[in-house]
């Protein structure tokens, strides 16, 4: 990492002052020439309303426990009823038992056992009318490139605010 700080520093012609002293720990300076350039006007954030759900209710499988436990409180937070899974079997085993009608399913991507495109495939034999939402920390393009996902499907990248994936959501959900 110290090789990528003083790339990155001396790309921009900047330079680091480093002092250190036994027992007493290291100071680290960054020097970076002022930018001189016109002022840019800041823009306000968009103000676009959380969209509340409906009480569809929403299948969402994720093996990373606190991106679960996230997810959960979000989507929990605005009005869906939220079944959630560790794994594509207990996603599998939850649809299964489930009496009511599950509206979309939110998985990540890449999980152990088989990847979010196969566990929709197969819950869309329980689920003729279940809408999907794919997940990763990849981007969409990477995902796509390497034939796990088409392209053009419905896709979140990780992490995402609470916006985002309530905006996406809802959208997935109008269509």
């Amino acid at each position: 990492m110290t090789a990528t700080v003083y790339g990155i520093v001396k790309q921009n012609n900047g330079f680091l002052n480093v002092y250190s002293e036994p027992g007493k720990g290291t100071t680290i300076k960054i020097y970076l020439p002022r930018h001189k350039g016109e002022a840019v006007e800041i823009q306000e954030e968009s103000t676009v309303k959380i969209p509340p759900g409906r009480g569809e209710t929403v299948l969402l499988v994720e093996d990373d426990l606190s991106l679960l436990k996230l997810a959960l409180k979000i989507l929990d937070g605005l009005g869906y009823t939220v079944l959630i899974a560790g794994t594509p079997g207990e996603a599998m085993s939850l649809a299964e038992a489930h009496a009511g009608e599950i509206h979309l399913l939110v998985t990540d991507v890449i999980m152990p056992e088989m990847n979010g495109r196969e566990l929709a495939q197969r819950l869309q034999s329980l689920c003729p009318d279940l809408k999907h939402l794919f997940m990763s920390g990849y981007t969409a393009n990477t995902i796509a490139h390497h034939g796990v996902l088409d392209e053009g499907v419905n896709f979140i990248q990780k992490p995402f605010s609470q916006r985002d994936l309530a905006i996406t959501v809802r959208k997935v959900l109008d269509k």
